[in-house]
């Protein structure tokens, strides 16, 4: 699983023996690794606030010259709560979001005293991600934004966009309510039904056999994945997501993208629309990152409902943009920005289905602009209410 709901119950002062150990931890890490490189749509941030909770708890039995300290069970709350902050942070490196949303989604009572140490050590853990991905991964990343944006700044978007952001919001508010439902009723059939547990606990290893194979035949690139951007992986499509040009605009046009981008769109002879290509991934991939989020293994949802939120923010730019020729109400001066919709899906998205508001602010830090601070942040509390009106 995740590890976060059991994060949530050890800071309430529940004891759960084996949980915080290095064997745990190495556990972890092994099937966090495999899980990612199987190309399934599943995320890391659960996984992460986990194992950096272990590497916490772990720090302070090792301390030896503060042994009286640590052994204060108030103590050592105070560094699993930093250390769930740095397992948000490392995520994305968005050390404030990170803290933020960490105490979000771990803590139902915050002692203030506990900020410094969650801002100083998901800084640090930021930092340190920063620095070493370009040696390790790719020698062009920079300290740049995880994601960085380049929406030109005071023409992103217009007063007469607000609505279709406040509409973007609500329908992302309903898909995380249906995304809630899905999973839960999911999750209960197989737990509750007789031939699953019949089944499934017998030979256990046959459920995620069943669900990698389907993943894999529905994304196969050169079948029904060249529909829904199989030649990318699953993660690596929001850098397309985000781009601040129009997909469906041909490339001559100013605001078009170039054919790099929407090739991956286009399907194996490059002759399929991007809208069916948005479409089906959107339709497949929403399904899919619910069954997947069902196997007894490492991984985290907040990474495929960040994607997921992405493509339906496209999709309404997308529309509009052909809706208005590319320009907001007709006017030239304008232009509508797909990759903005796209910022603010990603973000009502993952706040209804998380419940939090916190995610606003890491979308700021992982693309590196605040010019979208309003649209966001309505967006991301419409989304939140009515997905909690639904799904408390």
């Amino acid at each position: 699983g995740s590890g976060i709901p059991e994060m949530k119950t050890i800071l309430r002062g529940v004891i759960l023996k084996e949980y915080l150990t290095i064997r745990t931890f190495l556990t972890k890490v092994a099937g966090l690794t495999l899980a990612l490189g199987s190309g399934l749509p599943l995320g890391k941030e659960g996984p992460f606030v986990h194992v950096s909770s272990i590497v916490a708890c772990q720090l302070g039995r090792l301390i030896h010259g503060f042994k009286g300290i640590y052994e204060n069970e108030s103590r050592s709350t105070e560094m699993l709560a930093a250390g769930c902050a740095v397992g948000v942070a490392c995520t994305f490196s968005a050390p404030i979001g990170g803290v933020l949303f960490s105490i979000e989604v771990t803590s139902v009572f915050f002692a203030v005293r506990n900020y410094w140490r969650g801002f100083f050590s998901a800084a640090c853990a930021a930092i340190v991600m920063r620095v070493l991905i370009p040696i390790i991964k790719d020698p062009e990343l920079d300290l740049n934004a995880f994601l960085q944006t380049h929406f030109p700044p005071g023409k992103a978007f217009t007063l007469e966009e607000m609505p279709f952001f406040v509409l973007l919001g609500f329908i992302c508010g309903l898909l995380g309510a249906l995304f809630i439902y899905l999973h839960r009723t999911l999750v209960l059939f197989l737990r509750r039904n007789v031939l699953m547990k019949h089944v499934f606990q017998r030979y256990w290893l046959l459920y995620p056999l069943v669900v990698t194979l389907l993943v894999g035949i529905l994304t196969f690139p050169e079948g029904f994945g060249q529909y829904m951007a199989g030649k990318q992986k699953f993660t690596r499509t929001v850098h397309d997501l985000f781009m601040n040009c129009t997909w469906s605009l041909p490339e001559e046009n100013p605001h078009g993208c170039h054919q790099n981008v929407t090739l991956n769109w286009s399907g194996k002879a490059g002759d399929t629309p991007v809208f069916t290509s948005l479409w089906g991934f959107s339709i497949v991939f929403y399904f899919l990152s619910i069954l997947c989020s069902t196997l007894p293994i490492p991984a985290g949802i907040f990474m495929p409902v960040f994607v997921l939120g992405a493509a339906f923010g496209r999709l309404m730019g997308e529309h509009l943009s052909v809706l208005f020729g590319g320009f907001i109400f007709g006017v030239k001066s304008q232009a509508i920005y797909p990759g903005i919709y796209a910022v603010v899906g990603t973000a009502a998205f993952a706040g209804a289905v998380t419940h939090t508001v916190s995610v606003l602010v890491i979308i700021f830090e992982v693309t590196g602009q605040v010019l979208f601070l309003l649209p966001v942040m309505i967006a991301v509390i419409i989304a939140n209410a009515v997905c909690s009106y639904f799904q408390p």
